[in-house]
C-alpha cells in the first residue's frame, strides 16, 4: 500500500470592503482576529507552512477575488485539515461583539498535489 501524501495547499485570501469601511479601532481588532486565524492554521495538527506572500503594496483596496491580498503555501494532511483552516474564517471572533472573521475578509483554498519534475 502507498503513503498517503499531504495535499500542497495554496490557501488564497482576500480582504472585503467591510475592513475598509470599520472604524480603526474596529480595523486593529480584526487584525489580531486575522493573526489568531494564521496561527491557528500554522497550529492545526499535520500543517507544515512553507510561507507566505503579501500582495498589499501592489494591491489597494479590497479582494474579491483573483489578485488575492495575501497567500499562504502548505502541505496539509487531509481534506478535512483544509476544511478546518477555512472555518477558522467562521469561528475566530472579532473583538468581543458578534462578529466573525468572514465579516472582513474571506478564503480560497486551492488544493492539489507537489509538482514533482523527473530529471532526464
Amino acid at each position: 500500500m502507498s503513503e498517503k501524501k499531504a495535499l500542497r495547499v495554496l490557501f488564497c485570501m482576500g480582504i472585503n470592503q467591510n475592513f475598509f469601511d470599520a472604524p480603526r479601532e474596529e480595523q486593529l481588532q480584526v487584525w489580531a482576529a486575522f493573526s489568531a486565524m494564521w496561527n491557528g492554521i500554522h497550529d492545526l495538527p499535520g500543517v507544515e507552512v512553507f510561507g507566505n506572500m503579501d500582495d498589499d503594496q501592489s494591491m489597494v483596496g479590497p479582494s474579491t477575488g483573483y489578485p488575492w491580498t495575501t497567500y499562504l503555501l502548505a502541505d496539509v494532511p487531509d481534506i478535512e485539515t483544509v476544511h478546518a483552516a477555512c472555518n477558522l474564517f467562521r469561528t475566530t471572533p472579532v473583538g468581543e461583539g458578534t462578529y466573525k472573521l468572514w465579516r472582513y475578509c474571506k478564503v480560497e483554498a486551492r488544493t492539489g498535489r507537489e509538482l514533482i519534475i523527473q530529471r532526464a
